[in-house]
């Protein structure tokens, strides 16, 4: 499995900021799949910047990204991932919502989504290091299955 971590920042793709979030996701990958192929890129809040990112990633099977699914003027994320994907995947963005309602009621301002292009998901997690955690720890369940699905695969 070779996994893409992106980390959406501004402050964070100039230096002002250290990334939290993606070593938090990181984390959560090394743990759970310890022969992964992990990659890491942190990039502006700038919609091209975002999609140039994925086309040099678009290797990976998957494409986590951290940052930029909020409510803010520069939060550009999911118009960057629903233009570059061929379909979407809402189930998975229903389920990290879900998830992290348990934890606050912020994750209602989350505009996070997952889609797919060719045999690449693509999905995005909101930008602070706890949110990002929970998102993979929701995730990882089903990386594995969606990958045997995408080959083909039947279901269990």
């Amino acid at each position: 499995m070779t996994v893409t971590v992106l980390t959406i920042s501004d402050r964070a793709s100039r230096g002002i900021y250290e990334d939290r979030s993606g070593p938090e996701i990181e984390a959560v990958l090394r743990e759970r799949f310890p022969a992964a192929v992990l990659r890491r890129e942190i990039v502006a809040d700038e919609e091209p910047a975002i999609r140039a990112a994925f086309g040099r990633h678009e290797d990976a099977d998957f494409i986590l990204t951290t940052g930029g699914t909020g409510i803010g003027p520069r939060d550009v994320t999911p118009e960057a991932t629903a233009a570059w994907c061929q379909r979407l995947l809402p189930g998975i963005a229903e389920a990290l919502r879900e998830a992290s309602a348990r934890e606050t009621p912020m994750a209602m301002l989350s505009r996070g989504t997952a889609g797919l292009k060719g045999r690449t998901i693509v999905v995005n997690f909101p930008g602070s290091a706890k949110a990002a955690r929970l998102g993979a720890e929701t995730l990882a369940p089903v990386m594995e299955h969606a990958l045997s699905m995408l080959a083909g695969g039947g279901h269990p």
